[in-house]
């Protein structure tokens, strides 16, 4: 099937890191640049309508990351957090010659754009986090301070995804009789039901672009004494995740420090202080056995780490604003475009001011 609407093109850009593949509209190939970053499962086909819609001055651009839709799909070295994704951003705005750049990364893309945040803040113009990660990565943690639950960050990386859900995306189903086929996952977890994005099709190939194995997703996994039984690998996207190798608290010392805007759905279940994703939550509600209890493994306060970050750097002469957008879930952006769109113009017209 066609996955491009009209007014979007795609091409391959050769980078000093590897080829990545990037979205541009057509008729914007000028202006501010607007990189949109994707998020685990899916691609920058996520991003397409937002950026049909964003008007202004803007020149939008979305990138697929490596391992998931047309970017070369190199392998990720999880030890480096999400680096090689990070690393692989930079070579392709120093390839286009877009800095400073606007960044809008969302899940897993709003934990790529903060690390790039870390090392080129002098190349970034704004920050935009839609649903992000923590972070202190995902799952494994207690506190606002991100402190592991278990020095082998137990309860986290490639080994806590489901089995039958990768396996459904690695023969490619397209269909709804599985609550766990890509199409049902996405229905129900990515947009809070019983909304149905537009484009529902080409969403779905998006997931499906995903690279499956111990290079991509779910990636490797090790085995620990500590509940429940799981601790993250060294390579693949959940791994990146892992809060053994993902740690972005150190937001408040960069200087300069670009405006950021935190956008999230309130009815996000994925990133949330009771995510569905979470093991420590599920077994807190008796959904996964053997829970060792609430002192040894509490539910990972995901939104509340993601706040006291941004506070501190508020503190220390920077500048965020959260936006909680109503019936929404992981993609306020497929919820409630209209909402995320006026969010975002107002967000980038601002940014030149709060420099």
């Amino acid at each position: 099937m066609t996955t491009l609407l009209p007014g979007v093109s795609a091409r391959r850009v050769p980078t000093s890191r590897l080829t990545v593949n990037v979205l541009s509209v057509d008729d914007r190939q000028d202006g501010p640049a607007v990189l949109f970053v994707h998020g685990n499962v899916s691609s920058s086909l996520f991003w397409q309508q937002t950026m049909l819609d964003l008007g202004g001055p803007y020149r939008p651009l979305a990138v697929d990351l490596r391992g998931f839709g047309d970017t070369d799909p190199e392998p990720v070295d999880a030890t480096r957090g999400v680096r090689d994704y990070a690393d692989d951003l930079g070579a392709l705005i120093e390839a286009l010659g877009v800095a400073p750049v606007h960044l809008v990364g969302w899940s897993l893309g709003g934990g790529v754009v903060l690390q790039y945040l870390l090392d080129r803040a002098d190349a970034v113009a704004s920050t935009t986090l839609v649903g992000p990660v923590s972070p202190y990565g995902f799952g494994g943690t207690r506190g606002t301070d991100g402190e592991l639950c278990h020095p082998s960050g137990a309860g986290s990386g490639g080994g806590t995804a489901n089995p039958e859900f990768v396996q459904r995306l690695r023969e490619g189903d397209r269909g709804d009789e599985s609550v766990l086929s890509p199409r049902q996952v996405l229905l129900a977890h990515y947009v809070k039901p019983p909304h149905v994005p537009e484009h529902l099709d080409i969403l779905v190939e998006s997931m499906l672009s995903t690279r499956i194995g111990s290079d991509h997703y779910p990636g490797t996994s090790t085995t620990t004494d500590a509940w429940p039984g799981l601790a993250p690998g060294d390579s693949g996207v959940l791994n990146t995740m892992a809060p053994t190798y993902l740690r972005l608290d150190g937001l408040p010392a960069i200087d300069p420090k670009p405006p950021i805007l935190w956008i999230r759905g309130a009815e996000d279940v994925i990133v949330s202080d009771t995510s569905l994703y979470d093991l420590a939550y599920l077994g807190s509600i008796g959904a996964a056995p053997d829970w060792p209890g609430e002192d040894a493994c509490p539910p990972q306060p995901m939104v509340a780490q993601t706040r006291s970050v941004l506070d501190a750097y508020a503190f220390h002469d920077g500048h965020y604003r959260e936006v909680v957008v109503e019936d929404a879930g992981h993609g306020p952006h497929l919820d409630q475009p209209e909402v995320f769109r006026e969010t975002l113009v107002m967000h980038l017209e601002a940014a030149p001011y709060l420099r």
